[in-house]
């Protein structure tokens, strides 16, 4: 995994932390949901520089490396 790949896994793993943050809140989430435009820019960009933009497969394979708790395998 490059320095490109990394960031681009850990700004989705930061995103999907911020989006299960904002809706853990049902009645909050008219709030907090447009506090997840800057993680989803930072997302967008970060794939884009490593050239992960449509290539889902790749990224989830790198989130896994990063975190594998995400895989579902720890249960």
């Amino acid at each position: 995994m490059d320095s490109d790949e990394l960031a681009a896994a850990q700004a989705y793993v930061r995103l999907l932390e911020a989006t299960r943050a904002a809706l853990a809140d049902p009645g909050g989430a008219p709030v907090y949901l447009p506090l997840l435009t800057s993680p989803m820019r930072e997302a967008d960009q970060a794939l884009r520089s490593a050239g992960l933009t449509g290539n889902e497969d790749r990224l989830f394979a790198l989130v896994r490396a990063l975190q594998p708790s995400l895989s579902g395998s720890d249960r």
